[in-house]
């Protein structure tokens, strides 16, 4: 465990690196960066102890009681901006309340991750829980896309027309070799640990995986990489998305995200002889996932574009089952890993989801699992390795993942106990985020769509 960095240690090392600014960084209820400016000299013990002020109401939360709100670095985040022309320091922020003692703000996305990871170690399922997830996304040299009133549009740019599976595609059919590795130098510089990228299956998809790592470093580091890529593309003319379903007819982005519990040093999902070496606790944590995909599917998949690639009948992950290598299992489990790192691999989730939001709710799903011990075989969940049978009789046994963001919302506002473990997720969040996303469900519904005109111009 890294020791814990202090105000006097921070400010050395921006005297040390000649650094003018610190740039505080939070995310808001739905998952966009924002970030305040300050001169350096403004780290002091006033700032830790007090915060600076900003207004909440434009970051999406539910107000208790107004909107006015604090944010105070937390120093053990700091990272040296490379994008910055004068030097700045960042650090990711919490969100407080503005009474005398500066309470966490529930419903802050980071706070919400630490009372996850607490939150763990009170039900005593573990002591640590580690996550590994893989970044799906797409890099164009070309790229529009506009809404207004004269009409909507979005254009995208191939690198090439092949059809061909583009899978660890090598130079010179890969063309961003260079600019992932720039990026992965970039990543490792700030303290993440890459595992590898490669060329994905479509033309201009790509993948970055990091190593494991705690809930909210994991978070964090999501967080920083988004930021990076964004930056780095700008920097080169390139155009980067993580949007699930950019393209018809193509492969979508994904947030496979590995992970497994440890308890004093011990990895909880073990048991070696049993199925995939997966202990009962495993399975019960497993289970736990499965059960509550429908309500989870509200942080995992929170956009109306996240159900263009969960499409039922396509290979996608939409069937609340598990397997070692069933593509529509929403769960895997990888066969080749090393005993040690016996793991699950949650594969529905994708990058437009809120990752503090989206891993501590896993998390709390997975506990229940183990609390209630509940079982895959009681609710037909698998294994089902290979292909499962095509009966109607059979198929209506196996339970599937929400097929719309209306659909999955109304299975939170159903399901949504578990998520309140230890006062994690408060009911003030819940509430409003089923607000703040049924109003993009009411919003993009309200805008013409292209297959519209296809279908209906000419009628």
């Amino acid at each position: 465990m890294k020791e814990k960095i202090t105000l006097t240690v921070a400010k050395k090392k921006l005297k040390d690196a000649q650094v003018e600014f610190i740039d505080l960084k939070t995310l808001d209820l739905r998952g966009k960066l924002h970030s305040l400016v300050l001169p350096v000299s403004m780290l002091d013990e006033k700032l830790m102890r007090n915060g600076v002020g900003f207004d909440a109401s434009s970051y999406g939360f539910a107000k208790p009681e107004k909107s006015d709100m604090v944010m105070v670095p937390d120093l053990d985040t700091l990272f040296i901006d490379p994008f910055r022309t004068r030097k700045t320091a960042v650090f990711m922020a919490g969100i407080h309340l503005t009474d005398r003692a500066r309470s966490r703000f529930a419903e802050d996305p980071r706070f919400v991750a630490a009372k996850a990871e607490a939150a763990l170690a009170k039900s005593r399922v573990g002591t640590q829980a580690l996550f590994g997830p893989e970044f799906e996304f797409f890099i164009f040299k070309e790229a529009e896309f506009g809404v207004g009133e004269e009409g909507c549009f979005y254009f995208l740019k191939l690198d090439s027309e092949t059809k061909s599976n583009q899978y660890h595609a090598g130079s010179p059919e890969d063309e961003h070799v260079d600019f992932k590795n720039e990026a992965v130098a970039v990543l490792q510089e700030l303290g993440i640990d890459i595992k590898y990228h490669h060329h994905e299956v479509a033309v201009n998809q790509h993948e970055i995986e990091t190593k494991f790592d705690t809930l909210l470093r994991t978070a964090d580091q999501a967080v920083i990489i988004k930021y990076v890529l964004f930056n780095l593309a700008r920097k080169h003319g390139l155009f980067v998305t993580f949007m699930p379903k950019p393209f018809f007819g193509k492969a979508g982005n994904g947030w496979h995200v590995h992970q497994f519990v440890m308890n004093r040093g011990a990895n909880v999902f073990l048991k070696k002889g049993n199925y995939a070496n997966f202990s009962d606790a495993g399975l019960h944590y497993l289970s736990g996932l499965l059960f509550h995909s429908g309500s989870l599917s509200a942080f995992s998949n929170p956009s109306t574009n996240s159900y263009k690639r969960l499409v039922r009948g396509f290979e996608a992950p939409v069937s609340a089952i598990f397997a070692t290598s069933n593509r529509n299992a929403a769960i895997r489990i990888p066969a080749y890993v090393d005993e040690n790192e016996t793991r699950l691999e949650y594969r529905p989730g994708d990058a437009s989801c809120n990752p503090y939001l989206f891993l501590s709710a896993m998390l709390l799903a997975g506990i229940d699992g183990v609390f209630k011990n509940l079982s895959p075989e009681k609710f037909n969940f698998g294994p089902f390795d290979g292909v499962i049978p095509d009966s109607k009789v059979f198929q209506s046994k196996i339970k599937l993942l929400p097929a719309d963001l209306a659909e999955d919302l109304d299975c939170l506002e159903r399901d949504g106990e578990y998520l309140k473990y230890e006062g994690v997720f408060d009911d003030a969040l819940i509430q409003q985020w089923l607000k703040v996303k049924r109003a993009e469900i009411e919003e993009v519904a309200r805008i013409p769509h292209p297959k519209e005109f296809e279908a209906y111009f000419n009628f």
